[in-house]
């Protein structure tokens, strides 16, 4: 994450689900969206093991059908029906909100804008220990972890030959 905020700055968030009674949520799906116009689905991960010794499944989809709502063009490219309206939806589930009030994620700038301020909101109420209504929304901002240098002597390699192995053959590395 220390490399992404590095490269990105303020343009990239981190959020952790949690349910309505505050325990987090694991997920194992990913989901991404380019510019509301390619997505991709499934289980796998971007590390090695992933990609060499674990069983994946992704689907990627670049929909015909373009979405006439504004902003037509996001990045460079006209928006797509099913990349915008999977991403709407998930950005409704997390945000707590019905289909019908997502006008204001149309736009990804808008849309980054509420993600923040649900979970500064959500981060709020669990640090006035829960006083109130909880706020809708179910993300929390994840922030960067520090490791010390001990730990990260021994788990690197703990990581890359246990947790994240090279699956491929040694002539293939």
């Amino acid at each position: 994450m220390k490399i992404l905020r590095e490269a990105a700055g303020d343009r990239i968030a981190v959020y952790s689900p949690e349910n309505d009674a505050g325990v987090p949520i694991y997920v194992h799906a990913k989901v991404c969206v380019i510019d509301d116009v390619w997505a991709c689905i499934g289980s796998d991960n971007f590390n090695r093991r992933s990609w060499t010794h674990d069983s994946e499944l992704n689907v990627a989809v670049l929909d015909g059908d373009l979405d006439d709502r504004a902003p037509t063009v996001v990045g460079t490219a006209p928006a797509a029906r099913f990349a915008r309206d999977l991403r709407l939806r998930l950005a409704a589930e997390h945000l707590g909100r019905d289909s019908g009030e997502c006008d204001e994620l149309i736009d990804p700038d808008s849309a980054f804008e509420a993600f923040a301020r649900s979970a500064r909101d959500l981060r709020q109420w669990h640090d006035d220990n829960g006083t109130g209504p909880r706020p809708k929304g179910r993300l929390l901002s994840v922030d960067d972890q520090k490791i010390s240098a001990l730990t990260r002597a021994w788990a690197t390699p703990v990581y890359r030959i246990l947790y994240d192995p090279d699956g491929r053959p040694r002539k293939d590395r």
